[in-house]
């Protein structure tokens, strides 16, 4: 387990259920995917005013394993804001239940894409950021 200090703005906070298990008893990665995309998508969504969608997960890193009843916190850093696009670097922390020590589980660089009315890209406004 890495002890590394959770950074960026706290976004999700969730704890997996044992419906969320993969077939070596840990959670699965697609959940913690899920719950990265999920977090990302709210963040993008703010910065890009508008919906997004997402277009490229460019690096996942899985650390270490999630466990039933741990409680999953997602960060995020700045986001990296592009014409059409917003960057994303993603990081989740768990904490085993009773214990007040977060440690890294993931991290990942995601890239949201900004839309219009009818599912096109568009030009993010930047005058506000």
């Amino acid at each position: 387990m890495t002890s590394e200090t959770p950074m960026g703005e706290l976004i999700l906070r969730t704890v997996p259920q044992p419906a969320n298990l993969n077939v070596n008893g840990n959670i699965f990665g697609g959940w913690v995917l899920s719950q990265m995309d999920i977090a990302g998508g709210a963040v993008a969504g703010r910065v890009a005013g508008g919906p997004v969608a997402t277009v490229a997960i460019e690096s996942m890193k899985f650390v270490c394993p999630i466990d039933v009843g741990d409680l999953v916190s997602v960060y995020i850093d700045t986001p990296v804001v592009g014409r059409t696009s917003v960057r994303l670097h993603i990081h989740v922390f768990a904490e085993k239940q009773g214990m007040k020590n977060p440690h890294k589980v993931t991290e990942g660089t995601f890239i949201f894409v900004a839309l219009d009315s009818a599912g096109n890209p568009r030009t993010i406004d930047q005058s506000g950021l």
